[in-house]
């Protein structure tokens, strides 16, 4: 990966300077760094091959005392001092990492070879000889036990914590404060475990929780990322993803080795509107599942998500101007890991410096009406048309648009459910989740409609593609339908599909009626012939639904062409329907 080749490239560098300053000194004033010790030669194997993966001349011995270190040299004093000062700063070895002469080791079991031990300037005559296999040293007893935890600080105490946390043993606090719960979780840890449940846990038995702990980490790859353009610091599991590109508002990382995550760092200037905008455009794209919780305030916002196939989890605040935040996508196999995850980056998550310049763009991305920033946009199963028939943003459409959905949304932002559904009259009507404030809502007209007059339809052709309502003109051409129906209008005009549940005004836009989608009878209709269902007996199936139309004024003032465009878009809505 690229920081660990970073960091690798900073140490050979730093060998070097080291090699320089040492290169007066005696071979036998040799040391070590001593990094970590562990009970079992499992765990200390799997240990010395990770640092292995970062920096060079890792080694693995057995100890005097019977446990397996790992160790780095071996250096002059001189050299030791300085790697100990440079590796620590980088974060590359633990901080309790001391100096140490060799007499603590004895055999080495990493890597296989000649022992490192046995210098070039020692004779084969001096070499030690092989010593046979360490004997495991006693595990402790409860009292003995009790007295090495109380020698542990405060840092030691919490990493046990966050440890047991990690496998799910543990859910309150990172305090360092071994109460009912972290005993509990002990307790259940050394169940799993099969070890004797004591709530209280041996050295050799922490130390082994801990190199668990730190296995799964070093799996992951969990690093800190610090993006000086996005202005964002995290640690994100840079073994399962790499940084692909910058897509303005998005710093995206994508998953490698088919590890099915991805990640986006949002960050962008902007104002409450534009953290409102954000929140709705995410809902609209693939990784962002429709089924999920969702929470929203006026200065940051939560989307989750969950399908058979897909999770995501977001999470934007908007500080001094400032939008950041970031979306976690990962497959449901991953569900257990990116629990554990999860946290990590929430907790991890801070913010500096300035947002994403709008011209952070690729200028190889893929661009087009089904995408946002390179990304999926999701589309609706069916989209009709609508207007709002109540000040509290009811809304009546076709019985088509709702057929079978799982969500209904209107004007791309606004959840409904459903009050009324009467697929034999061909009408829907709905009711906002969340209270609405239409600019205007629907008048009918009280004087039967006119043979032969103008008439306006305000709808959504080509499925809402324009983005806002449109005009559509033409004459009523008969209060009839073809089979003599009192509640059908006939319109002399051609409508598109997504048109269907539209208003049909008059000049001085008031409703005569709601356009019909074409009816299935297998014919398709003439160029210039759509239907409506008449405004009575659209007044009658919403009193059904417990809204009063309102009734437009009698007779009404013409509206010029501009005015009426102007009303029909305030009134008319985009219905989607979405599986």
């Amino acid at each position: 990966m690229a920081i660990r080749r970073i960091f690798l490239s900073l140490f050979i560098a730093a060998a070097a300077m080291f090699a320089a300053l040492g290169a007066a000194e005696a071979q036998t004033d040799r040391v070590w760094l001593q990094l970590e010790a562990h009970p079992d030669l499992a765990t200390a194997e799997t240990r010395v091959r990770a640092y292995a993966r970062v920096v060079p001349n890792v080694y693995g011995f057995s100890l005097q005392s019977g446990w397996y270190g790992v160790a780095l040299g071996p250096y002059s004093e001189t050299e030791a001092t300085a790697a100990l000062a440079t590796l620590g700063a980088q974060g590359l070895i633990p901080a309790d990492t001391y100096l140490t002469g060799g007499d603590i080791y004895r055999q080495q079991f990493w890597p296989i070879g000649v022992s490192t031990l046995t210098g070039p300037d020692i004779s084969d005559a001096e070499a030690p000889a092989a010593t046979p296999a360490a004997v495991e040293t006693p595990e402790e007893t409860l009292a003995e036990a009790r007295a090495s935890e109380a020698a542990l600080d405060g840092a030691a105490r919490r990493a046990l914590q966050i440890a047991l946390q990690w496998f799910g043993y543990y859910s309150a606090g990172i305090d360092g404060a071994f109460g009912p719960g972290t005993r509990g979780a002990m307790t259940a840890w050394q169940a799993a475990m099969g070890l004797e449940e004591t709530g209280v846990l041996t050295s050799r038995q922490r130390a082994r929780l801990l190199d668990l702990y730190q296995g799964e980490l070093d799996a992951l790859g969990m690093a800190t990322v610090r993006d000086d353009r996005a202005g964002i610091e995290i640690d994100l599991p840079m073994a399962m993803v790499e940084f692909a590109r910058y897509e303005y508002p998005f710093a995206q990382y994508d998953g490698v080795n088919a590890s099915g995550l991805r990640v986006l760092l949002i960050s962008q200037q902007g104002s409450s509107a534009t953290l409102g905008g954000l929140y709705e455009i995410m809902q609209t794209l693939e990784i962002v599942p429709l089924d999920g919780a969702r929470r929203r305030d006026a200065n940051g916002f939560t989307l989750t998500g969950q399908s058979d196939s897909l999770r995501s989890h977001t999470e934007a605040r908007l500080e001094d101007g400032q939008i950041k935040g970031f979306t976690l996508v990962w497959t449901p196999e991953r569900d257990a890991a990116m629990a554990r995850v999860l946290p990590m980056l929430q907790a991890s998550f801070a913010t500096y410096g300035g947002t994403l310049d709008p011209g952070a763009i690729d200028p190889g991305m893929d661009q087009g009406a089904d995408l946002m920033a390179g990304l999926d946009v999701r589309r609706p199963a069916l989209a009709r048309s609508g207007f709002y028939v109540d000040a509290n943003g009811a809304v009546l459409t076709t019985s088509q648009a709702v057929a079978g959905c799982t969500r209904v949304v209107v004007d791309g932002q606004y959840g409904m459910t459903v009050a009324l559904d009467d697929p034999a009259a061909g009408i829907a009507v709905l009711s906002p989740l969340q209270p609405l404030a239409p600019r205007t809502y629907a008048g009918f007209a009280q004087a039967p409609a006119r043979l032969r007059s103008d008439i306006v339809v305000a709808g959504f052709p080509y499925d809402g593609t324009l983005g806002a309502a449109s005009l559509n003109f033409g004459t009523l051409a008969d209060l009839r339908g073809l089979n003599g129906e009192e509640t059908v209008q006939r319109l002399a005009m051609t409508t598109e599909p997504s048109e269907a549940g539209a208003p049909v005004l008059d000049a001085s836009g008031a409703v005569l009626g709601m356009v019909l989608p074409e009816p299935a009878t297998g014919r398709a209709l003439p160029e210039g012939v759509s239907f409506a269902l008449g405004g009575a007996a659209l007044a009658d199936l919403l009193a059904e639904a417990g809204i009063t139309p309102r009734p437009a004024a009698d007779p009404g003032e013409p509206l010029s062409r501009t005015a009426l465009a102007r009303y029909g878009m305030d009134l008319a809505v985009l219905v989607t329907c979405w599986n």
